[in-house]
């Protein structure tokens, strides 16, 4: 092979290792919002879809002339720690109301290539009020319309609803506001990711509290790794078909690679026998490295598990640490009595931590200002532990799991050093391991 053609495959496999990293990190890509990263997308498609398949089990679809690609993740267990949040309000996650909003909003589109904010608004009234399952929706009141708003600027950041005249913000003062939306009803239909539709498990509405982890279960069951009941000859005893040796070996490597390349950190301890045999078995090791080259991320093997990490940072939905919040800087402060206490902190001891730092720092955080402010600061600091795979609770306890160990605090100053506004801490020079620079006190680098 010539120069040139070695070049070329190398700068192949680089393009499409970075595309993998980019729709891990985001799996609704549009050209208006990334175009160099769509583009990058759209001319690496068939690779891209292959290792997807391959290694995860996903399935990619990219629209060029529609301006977007679809990277369709799916995982068995469900997960928390990626809520949808609000575009206003400090981005808080979005609460069990507006769930219930976006999942009416969205089947109401449907039909609506273009709709103004109004007629939509009536359509939603409508549907609430048919249902009795459902709290009616009514626009009538300010919160009401509030959520109705946080709903549509989600649907906004997917692409899904464009503004064509008016802006969405001002329904939150008046009912009569005039917006006129057009809708991607294709895009639309791209967002659930569950192989199996909701339609398909309908069951009555008093009966869902009961079977809510039985139906979980049914939206992401997946035909091809067996199991999946499809005709007569089905096995009576337990209502599926038996997986072949074939269907097996897929699942495992399906189920492995997903949470590594989905997860910040996974450990040994969160696998089942099965995927633990798999994984350290010769042919599954060859796979994970394999896979994990062509993404382009540098593998970190433990005792106690595996990490995964991106040089460029390219796959960080979610980076940790930082100081884009008070939570997270409070998170960061608390890994260092977590750390020094290997049974787990206390409730009560968490909150005496989060006491001593708004102690230390008076100015800072004073949202948390408040008389059970140190506890609600503990608990959104662990929230933020446990969400990056650093901290889990066990028999009332909070725990650092062995990942917070790579963090170390190397100092803390304040915008003016004799005025302890709050807690900051000067970033390192990028570590060994691949860290950057950006990522703050990662000891050996930053997390995927």
């Amino acid at each position: 092979m010539s120069t040139l053609a070695n070049q070329l495959a190398a700068a192949e496999r680089e393009q499409v290792a970075r595309a993998i990293r980019l729709l891990l990190a985001r799996p609704l890509l549009t050209e208006a919002t990334d175009p160099a990263g769509f583009e990058l997308v759209r001319r690496r498609r068939e690779p891209l879809a292959q290792w997807f398949d391959y290694t995860c089990g996903w399935s990619l679809v990219v629209e060029p002339r529609r301006g977007y690609a679809r990277l369709t993740k799916v995982r068995a267990d469900p997960d928390g720690t990626r809520p949808a949040r609000r575009a206003r309000s400090g981005r808080a996650p979005f609460d069990r109301r507006r769930y219930v909003l976006l999942c009416v909003t969205a089947a109401e589109l449907l039909s609506m290539p273009m709709t103004t904010i109004g007629m939509l608004a009536d359509r939603v009234v409508q549907a609430t009020s048919a249902d009795r399952a459902l709290a009616a929706f009514d626009p009538v009141h300010k919160p009401e319309r509030m959520a109705f708003v946080d709903v549509l600027k989600l649907l906004e950041s997917y692409d899904v609803l464009r503004a064509v005249d008016g802006t969405t913000e001002a329904y939150v003062e008046s009912a009569e506001a005039k917006v006129l939306y057009r809708v991607d009803t294709t895009l639309l239909m791209r967002l659930p990711a569950a192989p199996v539709g909701a339609s398909r498990l309908a069951v009555p509405p008093d009966e869902v509290p009961a079977l809510f982890g039985e139906l979980l279960t049914g939206l992401v069951r997946e035909r091809r790794y067996g199991g999946a009941v499809t005709d007569g000859t089905a096995d009576e005893a337990h209502g599926e078909r038996a997986a072949t040796d074939a269907q097996r070996n897929l699942r495992l490597r399906h189920s492995v690679l997903r949470r590594l390349f989905d997860d910040p950190v996974l450990y040994r301890t969160d696998l089942t026998d099965d995927e633990l045999a798999y994984v350290t078995s010769l042919t599954g090791r060859q796979i994970l490295r394999r896979s994990v080259e062509q993404a382009g991320f540098l593998l970190e093997e433990r005792a106690e598990g595996f990490l995964l990490v991106d040089p460029d940072g390219l796959a960080t939905d979610v980076r940790f640490p930082d100081d884009t919040s008070t939570a997270r800087v409070a998170a960061l402060l608390l890994l260092e009595p977590l750390c020094a206490a290997p049974a787990g902190l206390l409730p009560e001891q968490l909150a005496e931590a989060g006491a001593d730092l708004l102690r230390r720092f008076p100015r800072w955080a004073r949202a948390y200002q408040s008389e059970d402010g140190a506890a609600r600061l503990s608990d959104d600091a662990v929230r933020v532990l446990r969400d990056v795979g650093l901290a889990r609770r066990a028999g009332g306890r909070v725990v650092a799991c062995p990942a917070a160990y790579r963090y170390r605090l190397t100092e803390t100053t304040s915008a003016d050093r004799d005025d302890k506004t709050g807690p900051r801490w000067d970033p390192p020079s990028p570590q060994a391991a691949g860290g950057t620079a950006a990522s703050g006190v990662a000891e050996e680098g930053d997390e995927q």
